[in-house]
């Protein structure tokens, strides 16, 4: 499993064309645990999820995995994914917001209640719009729980996003893969999709940190 997350990590049309080949049914597993991962577990953000959905919809076209199955199979996983970074986010808010210690009370509590303060604002849109940004969807679960989010809209709006989310990046893949030009510059293509998505994040953490540099001279 290691070596086949590395191979997609690094050679993905490749690797994954040799997945396909060999296992279509293997090919849907590792998919969907890569999925389950990058959106379930807060280690992961770096898995490539919106490259990946657009690698398997260009596989999918021109290989035997069908589209029918996969874009169901990745909506399960990106929305238990999210699911699961919440309850893990839940356990570790209460147990911070509980903690007798006095640093804790002090530095991490305020923060929960203001990030509390933004899901209570931005929580539904940020659920939806956030899936669309690497990294900040690895997140978004995990503060959501954390912060004791109304579970009931959590769910709904997850599902909502991963909805929208795959078929999106896995159906551009699957009706342009085929394009003569895709097919030669695959590369380029899965690389500037990923810059393309990251831009977002990059200039919201430029932003934040001109913005605390400012404030001392004010």
């Amino acid at each position: 499993m290691l070596d086949q997350l590395y191979e997609i990590l690094f050679h993905t049309n490749e690797a994954l064309f040799a997945m396909v080949s060999e296992n279509v049914w293997e090919a849907y597993l590792v998919l969907f645990m890569i999925i389950f991962l990058e959106t379930g577990l807060i280690v992961f953000p770096f898995l490539p999820g919106d490259g990946l959905l657009f690698s398997a919809g260009v596989i999918a076209a021109s290989s035997d995995m069908s589209i029918w199955v996969l874009v169901p199979l990745l909506i399960f996983a990106a929305i238990i994914g999210n699911h699961f970074n919440y309850k893990i986010g839940s356990l570790i808010g209460h147990r911070i917001e509980r903690s007798p210690r006095k640093l804790i009370q002090k530095y991490l509590v305020p923060s929960i209640i203001k990030t509390r303060h933004f899901y209570q604002k931005h929580g539904k849109k940020s659920i939806i719009i956030g899936r669309f940004f690497p990294v900040i969807r690895t997140y978004i679960p995990f503060f959501a729980g954390t912060v004791s989010f109304d579970f009931q809209i959590f769910k709904q709006y997850t599902i909502i996003g991963s909805a929208i989310w795959v078929p999106f990046f896995t159906l551009i893949g699957y009706f342009l893969g085929e394009i003569t030009w895709i097919k030669d510059n695959f590369e380029i293509v899965f690389l500037g999709l990923i810059i393309v998505t990251l831009i977002p994040f990059f200039y919201a953490a430029i932003k934040t940190l001109l913005f605390r540099k400012k404030i001392p001279q004010e």
